[in-house]
């Protein structure tokens, strides 16, 4: 419902065993999701959350973006923990490929760009969303036909190498050497690819629940979000549909995670930003590195201005707030309600990216609650003041938060109704 690295990956953990589907529809191994339960540490980049318990069907949609080495070597990690891939694991046949020359020129621009830079993972993920939009993209179901893989990369490879080589004096693969690099994943990933389409709508019209997993958040939204600081993808509800083909129909609850204070990873705008010992504590009780990165997080306290676009935008009807137990030792807490542009009220965060930099915050400040919520699982058993902050945000929000975490593990959690 912020900027990402909300805690979704242990939300999707824990809601998967009354699903039996478990759906991503966009970006790529840019996006970091974390699952811990008892003594298990799991960081997942591409597969959805799902793959961890067993019988459920786990499908990367055709709005990835998938670098077939990371894809490689997730699962290969994966299976060396015990975790079974055969028969459960489907791979949309029209998602795009990452190749190695997207990699390269993701780097080169962030490099160019200095300190205007955007931040990017330097994954490929943009540069290979340029070659879907372009019309010159290699998808996952190309790699069927060698004549067509061929084919695609003799008008793909000499643009991206044009490119890199005039521009940035980088030079990079050609067409053969990427086939042989291609070539070294197929057998990994040939087996798992499908019509995700088709199983979806098939598997929902005979009854079969499906959850939608988002990356990134609403903030990084490619269109919606602070651009241009901001991921290439739509990871707004909108994407659930273009991202996985599913019909309309099947969308019902519509859960957004919201964490109890605010992170961003990489450049843009951040109004409640912290550059502080506040900033730091908060980063520190935290452990905000990222999954995928290890890059520090900027840390700031909660912003509802952000967060009721959010709501607005996806039809949220129900939160799960997490890391609560993150603000056990602060004694008072700030919360941003308002935004001021010139004086101005606003009430939402302006389009234009220059005028949400100059934005200042208003904050309502409730108490602390001095106590230690960590794997408190009732929520009668919190401190009166961290209910009243729960109960504050419910209120501005007009949403209940139904699932509130208080540790990073699968047990540590609060279920409401």
């Amino acid at each position: 419902m912020q900027w990402g690295d909300e805690g979704k990956g242990k939300i999707v953990d824990l809601l998967i065993p009354d699903y039996d589907i478990n759906v991503r529809f966009q970006g790529g191994n840019n996006a970091g999701h974390t699952v811990k339960f008892g003594t298990q540490h799991f960081a997942l980049h591409l597969i959805p959350s799902g793959i961890l318990h067993e019988g459920k069907i786990c499908v990367l949609g055709n709005g990835m973006v998938i670098d077939p080495e990371a894809l490689t070597s997730e699962m290969e990690h994966l299976r060396s923990r015990g975790i079974r891939m055969d028969g459960n694991l489907f791979i949309s046949d029209r998602a795009q490929l990452i190749l190695p020359h997207h990699k390269l020129l993701d780097k080169a621009r962030e490099d160019s760009l200095k300190e205007r830079s955007i931040g990017t993972t330097g994954r490929g993920i943009g540069p290979s969303y340029e070659s879907k939009i372009f019309r010159y993209g290699l998808r996952t179901g190309d790699l069927q036909d060698r004549d067509v893989m061929k084919m695609k990369l003799d008008k793909l490879i000499p643009a991206l190498s044009g490119l890199l080589e005039k521009v940035y004096g980088v030079t990079s693969p050609g067409v053969e050497e990427t086939i042989q690099f291609l070539d070294t994943y197929m057998e990994s990933i040939l087996p798992h690819l499908a019509d995700t389409a088709v199983l979806i709508n098939s598997m929902g019209q005979i009854g079969r629940s499906i959850l939608f997993e988002g990356a990134q958040g609403t903030m990084l939204d490619v269109d919606h979000g602070t651009y241009p600081f901001v991921t290439s993808s739509n990871c707004t509800v909108g994407g659930v549909l273009t991202g996985s083909g599913a019909s309309p129909h099947l969308l019902g609850s519509i859960m957004g995670v919201l964490k109890a204070y605010t992170t961003r990873v990489g450049g843009g705008p951040f109004p409640t930003e912290l550059k502080d010992k506040f900033g730091d504590k908060l980063r520190s009780r935290g452990n905000e590195f990222g999954t995928t990165t290890g890059r520090p997080r900027r840390t700031g306290w909660l912003d509802l201005v952000a967060a009721r676009y959010a709501v607005m935008l996806n039809g949220i009807n129900q939160i799960a707030l997490t890391k609560l137990d993150v603000l056990d030792d602060f004694e008072e807490i700030p919360i941003c309600t308002k935004y001021r542009l010139k004086g101005t009220v606003v009430e939402s965060p302006p389009a234009a990216d220059k005028a949400m930099a100059k934005v200042s915050p208003d904050f309502d400040h409730l108490p602390g609650w001095a106590e230690q919520t960590t794997s408190v699982t009732r929520y009668e058993d919190l401190p009166a003041n961290a209910r009243h902050y729960v109960e504050y945000i419910e209120d501005f929000l007009k949403v209940k938060a139904t699932i509130i975490s208080t540790g990073p593990r699968r047990e540590e959690t609060i279920v409401r109704n």
